[in-house]
């Protein structure tokens, strides 16, 4: 009993930890949408002012809208394409052995935990080797690279969540491999597709080392943030911005870690 009560007692030490953490991480980030409100163009204490005229001028910027299309355009592609190569490689994972299966994952997975700007210039070195210019089709495979990894991950737990017998059930019954999926595995992997599509969005759309090596002549949102950080006096608008895709990021985010999480409880009971 008195085991049970020591196990069970809450460790003072770690949570203190983990509130410095969490204060450390996040308080730059919450200052973010203080300052994008300040009646002033200079990051200081005390603020100036309420305003939001810095959120009404970002209306007014074509090349800005031009920049935000140039990133939905490829979150949208790259969230398709790495979730639908996520889920052929998840139910490969998950349903057949391969010879060397574990090295496979591992290197399928490397983008995760290697720095980004590696794979940057390697990329720019290569497509520079063979002639492909710059532009977004060259940021759409950068960013292929780093979301797929993370594609993977999400849907993996999905396969390997729920009872395959149902699926031998299916082909028992006459139907065939395309069919057991569609009406079979795909309804129990949605809540993993979602969460998938919204996560690898997510990623693409804030991404922006690759999309400083690998952006040409159509530059993406962050890089139209990076590129207005030189004029002092644009500095409140790209805080006003960078609220919006705070905001944003924030939703999606939590909405891929619910969806996913949801699925899973359902498939638990």
């Amino acid at each position: 009993m008195s085991d049970v009560s020591y196990i069970r007692r809450p460790n003072r030490v770690l949570t203190v930890y983990a509130y410095i953490f969490l204060i450390v991480l996040y308080l730059p980030v919450l200052s973010i949408p203080l300052f994008a409100f300040n009646d002033s163009i200079y990051v200081r204490f005390p603020l100036q002012g309420f305003t939001t005229q810095w959120f009404v001028q970002l209306w007014e910027r074509e090349s800005l809208w031009d920049a935000l299309g140039n990133s939905l355009r490829v979150g949208f592609f790259v969230a398709a394409l790495s979730t639908a190569l996520g889920v052929l490689a998840a139910r490969a994972i998950t349903r057949t052995r391969l010879p060397g299966q574990s090295a496979i994952v591992a290197f399928v997975m490397l983008p995760i935990v290697m720095p980004g700007i590696i794979f940057g210039v390697a990329l720019l070195v290569l497509l520079s080797r063979i002639g492909i210019p710059l532009s977004l089709y060259t940021v759409t495979l950068g960013h292929m690279i780093v979301c797929l990894p993370f594609a993977i991950a999400t849907l993996l737990p999905r396969f390997e969540g729920f009872d395959k017998s149902m699926e031998e059930a299916s082909a028992d019954l006459g139907e065939n491999g395309w069919f057991t999926f569609w009406r079979v595995t795909f309804p129990i992997v949605l809540p993993g597709i979602v969460a998938s599509l919204l996560l690898t969005f997510t990623i693409s759309f804030d991404e922006v080392i690759m999309a400083f090596f690998l952006t040409g002549t159509e530059p993406t949102l962050p890089m139209y943030i990076w590129s207005q950080l030189r004029f002092p006096r644009e500095f409140p608008s790209v805080l006003a911005l960078s609220t919006i895709i705070l905001f944003v990021s924030f939703i999606m985010v939590f909405a891929a870690l619910y969806i996913g999480r949801m699925g899973l409880q359902k498939n638990d009971r």
